[in-house]
């Protein structure tokens, strides 16, 4: 996954025809198409082989199991051409671990989630669920945008570690607020899917976040 225009797709659609539309439309503007499990109920999972041939795809697949079984969705995934795979940190270190050993590294973990509930559960252990994410050698974390404040206190726990931040547009957050608090990229999803011209979407975005650095 490059990082040129630090924006990714979250593509939350159900109809192949569309995804591949909206991806064609968008793939010099984005880095990357996070998909989720309602994309790959809808088409199957032969839509990550496809999708990989155009653009970085991150299985956003939110992996919270035991080791075993988390080692077999990610390797599922992987084989498929997955660049990265997100999974949840609660289930403990070994859960992790099994995931980062499947994924070779390219492993992003949630540590606080973007919407309003994401304050009941996953924020009061974020701090201790990113220590984690950095200790199990991931990738990276997911962390809010639409609570940029975070995003800073997250940075200084993790250090290079990368940072991708979900909530901009829909939910409420910034694009420029979540990369000036340190984020690496942004997460986008109905602002460009549903928009008239999801490609000028995507580039309005990447262009206010090259403003924002």
């Amino acid at each position: 996954m490059e990082k040129k225009n630090r924006v990714i797709l979250a593509l939350d659609v159900t109809s192949r025809p569309d995804a591949m539309r909206v991806v064609k439309a968008v793939r010099e503007h984005v880095d990357a198409i996070k998909i989720n499990w309602p994309l790959i109920l809808a088409a199957g999972p032969d839509i990550i082989s496809e999708m990989s041939k155009v653009k970085a795809v991150i299985c956003d697949l939110k992996i919270a199991d035991i080791p075993n079984t988390n080692r077999l969705i990610v390797e599922q995934a992987m084989s498929r051409g997955a660049s990265a795979v997100i999974a949840h940190g609660f289930t403990g270190d070994d859960s992790v671990k099994a995931c980062v050993e499947a994924a070779k590294g390219q492993v992003f973990v949630v540590t606080e989630m973007s919407h309003p509930g994401g304050k009941q559960f996953t924020a009061p252990a974020a701090d201790r669920l990113a220590a984690m994410a950095k200790a199990c050698g991931a990738r990276g974390i997911v962390a809010p945008a639409t609570r940029p404040e975070r995003i800073s206190d997250l940075r200084k726990i993790i250090g290079k570690m990368e940072i991708i931040s979900p909530g901009v547009g829909a939910q409420g957050g910034k694009a420029s607020d979540a990369i000036r608090a340190g984020a690496d990229y942004i997460i986008v999803g109905r602002a460009i899917y549903e928009a008239p011209d999801p490609g000028a979407a995507a580039k309005s975005l990447a262009d206010e976040v090259r403003g924002s650095v």
